[in-house]
């Protein structure tokens, strides 16, 4: 079948008059106010101001922010998810305005596959106690494929294929199966969202994977 891979977006800038410019948008949100804190605290990170707030008197909360449109990319299955549902997003092209730079990601490092085959149990189960995993046993995987997510903010490389080295010495708990965390899956918007830039989403009509743009690790040094 056919397969795209598709990088992190980026907002579409204009020189003008000599001077970088980027998208600027009117961000109105409509939600409960116990979710204000979290909600600004999420927008900041983003480079957004707060232009308005209004509360009913009733527990809802009506806010405006200004906000770059490049911290508007992904953010809706972000908010969605910090008001468990309860919040109605708008967005509205204010101008364009002076850019302001790139905004920092806070997102922790990958688990990037290191050699390619099949993922297995003993090897997942080595890459949850180093963080969260996106893919089962039985999958295949490649070296860049990213398989999780690092629980510290570097990337490290980690083979799932590796299995268990077999023994002629029984354990006395080797008859106990290694139960795995289910695997956190991703949708394709979340997936964009959480790609750096030297990252890339692979989608094909039956899967959605994450790579690295340069797959080996010598490549990545």
């Amino acid at each position: 079948g056919y397969e795209f891979e598709v990088s992190k977006p980026e907002a579409i800038t204009k020189v003008i008059d000599g001077e970088l410019m980027e998208p600027m948008e009117v961000l109105t949100l409509d939600t409960k106010d116990e979710y204000i804190g979290v909600l600004t605290e999420m927008l900041s990170k983003r480079q957004a101001q707060l232009t308005d707030m209004r509360n009913d008197g009733h527990d809802n909360v009506h806010l405006e922010f200004r906000v770059p449109t490049k911290g508007l990319l992904g953010f809706r299955n972000s908010f969605i998810t910090a008001t468990r549902g309860e919040g109605v997003m708008n967005t509205t092209f204010l101008d364009y305005q002076p850019w302001r730079g790139d905004i920092v990601s806070t997102r922790n490092g990958a688990l990037v596959a290191s050699e390619q085959g099949i993922a297995v149990t003993y090897g997942l189960n080595n890459a949850q106690g180093r963080g969260l995993t996106f893919v089962e046993p039985g999958t295949p995987a490649y070296e860049g494929m990213i398989v999780g997510l690092n629980s510290r903010p570097q990337d490290i490389a980690i083979n799932v294929c590796k299995e268990k080295k077999k023994t002629n010495v029984r354990s006395s708990t080797s008859d106990i199966a290694v139960r795995l965390t289910p695997p956190v899956k991703l949708s394709l918007e979340q997936a964009i969202d959480f790609i750096n830039k030297d990252e890339l989403v692979e989608v094909t009509p039956e899967n959605i994977r994450l790579r690295k743009k340069l797959l080996t690790q010598a490549q990545r040094l």
